[in-house]
């Protein structure tokens, strides 16, 4: 059964920055490339990053590229994402999720997603 459990969220200063988890189990990380969403209240879930279960390639949306930075730790079995510089529209639930491949076309479609975490509150203050 595959599981994902993110943390890391919390209150930040504008400007500030996170990292936020995705834990998951090796052999998750292994068969799948992992992703990143936010949903903000009132507004759609978007995808920001995924990372390639293969070569490790990434693909982010344009808004935060730059500022975040998806990662894997195969040994902690955990993908990250850090965040800098961030803004006050950066306020959401982020969350992680499963797809088979991570791709500029796949990662912000939800429909490819397959596995989500319960995701991360992320405020960040103006």
């Amino acid at each position: 059964q595959v599981q994902l459990v993110e943390s890391g969220g919390g209150l930040v200063q504008t400007g500030g920055s996170l990292r936020l988890s995705c834990a998951a189990s090796r052999s998750t990380l292994y068969d799948h490339a992992i992703g990143w969403f936010r949903q903000a209240p009132g507004k759609e879930r978007e995808g920001l990053a995924c990372i390639s279960s293969s070569d490790g390639s990434t693909y982010y949306r344009d808004s935060v590229k730059g500022r975040f930075t998806i990662s894997r730790d195969y040994g902690k079995s955990t993908v990250y994402l850090r965040m800098n510089s961030m803004k006050p529209e950066d306020t959401a639930v982020y969350y992680c999720a499963t797809l088979m491949v991570c791709s500029y076309d796949s990662y912000y479609d939800t429909e490819k997603y397959e596995h989500w975490g319960q995701g991360t509150q992320v405020t960040v203050s103006s």
